[in-house]
């Protein structure tokens, strides 16, 4: 041999890798009967978060979407009225998509998010068995109503403007606050609003 090792050296230092983990404790776990704990930080499937009185943080300006490398997040944008309102600013996020069968959760989009409305949860059980249920819409992703919230669309809190929200001085919606009609959905002025906060 040119570097002085005789022929059977390498074949059993190959082998001795192998040998090694043979008596290595072996690491068995039991998913899904026993769930693993996920890493603070990790990257699972995402959340469209709101303001403390309900309305949304996201403003539609597709950023996500243009961060995505996988091209898996649809954004269509739409203006905000004071008889239909979703977010404190001029435009809210009227289609919101992701598409998990491409999505890498890498996390591009929350970094690419200016209000901070795109966030990443810990939740990692994503399979399906169709293509069409692994698109995730606007209201699989919008997070829950919290104590003090009101559903969108609704006023913003009297007094204050959209610069308020993000200095965080609006913590709940306003007493009396209700949910507005949201003719944008489809819905009329004929049926009745969902209750809001009481005076």
């Amino acid at each position: 041999m040119p570097d002085g090792s005789s022929p059977w050296q390498n074949p059993v230092a190959g082998f001795g890798v192998t040998f090694k983990a043979m008596f290595k404790k072996r690491l068995t776990e039991q998913y899904p009967e026993q769930e693993k704990t996920t890493a603070p930080r990790f990257h699972g499937r995402h959340q469209l978060n709101r303001h403390p009185d309900g309305l949304e943080k996201c403003i539609g300006c597709e950023l996500c979407a243009w961060a995505c490398p996988a091209d898996a997040i649809y954004v269509e944008g739409a203006d905000n009225t004071e008889e239909e309102r979703y977010s404190p600013g001029e435009r809210y996020g009227r289609v919101y998509q992701i598409n998990y069968a491409r999505c890498i959760l890498c996390g591009l989009c929350i970094e690419a998010c200016p209000t901070r409305a795109l966030t990443m949860t810990n939740e990692f059980e994503l399979a399906d068995s169709s293509r069409e249920s692994l698109i995730y819409t606007k209201e699989q992703l919008l997070a829950g109503l919290d104590e003090g919230m009101v559903e969108s669309p609704h006023s913003i809190f009297p007094g204050t403007d959209e610069q308020d929200y993000y200095r965080g001085l609006v913590t709940e919606a306003a007493p009396g606050t209700v949910r507005q009609v949201a003719v944008s959905k489809g819905e009329s002025a004929t049926e009745p609003a969902e209750e809001g906060v009481e005076a």
